[in-house]
């Protein structure tokens, strides 16, 4: 299946996990598409000083890929800025947040995957 840009849905989240802002997702494929267990496969836009704050994932894995701008991700440890190019896995029970510190859109490419039952 090949889903083009312009026939992406999009979806906006105000105060995404109690974060700032707005996170807009331009879904990639919805769940229902998928054959494989798998809850999103979208594209996250963050503008500046927006965020997705702490929450966590059981019985799920995420991944971030991030495709352009500038973001801080705490992973409840520490935190780290992050760029495009860099990838970012949490799951097995873990936490985490990111926040876009930039002046441009922070883009990500999430993957949420669940655990076979």
């Amino acid at each position: 299946m090949i889903r083009k840009l312009n026939e992406m849905e999009q979806e906006i989240r105000h105060e995404m996990r109690g974060g700032k802002g707005d996170v807009t997702f331009l879904h990639a494929f919805k769940s229902d598409e998928i054959t494989a267990p798998c809850r999103v496969c979208a594209t996250l836009i963050l503008e500046p000083g927006c965020s997705i704050g702490t929450h966590q994932h059981d019985g799920e894995d995420e991944v971030y890929y991030i495709l352009s701008g500038t973001g801080k991700l705490s992973d409840g440890k520490q935190e780290t800025v992050v760029t495009a190019g860099d990838a970012v896995l949490t799951g097995n029970g873990e936490s985490h947040s990111i926040e876009n510190i930039g002046n441009d859109a922070l883009k990500i490419f999430a993957v949420v995957v669940t655990y076979a039952k």
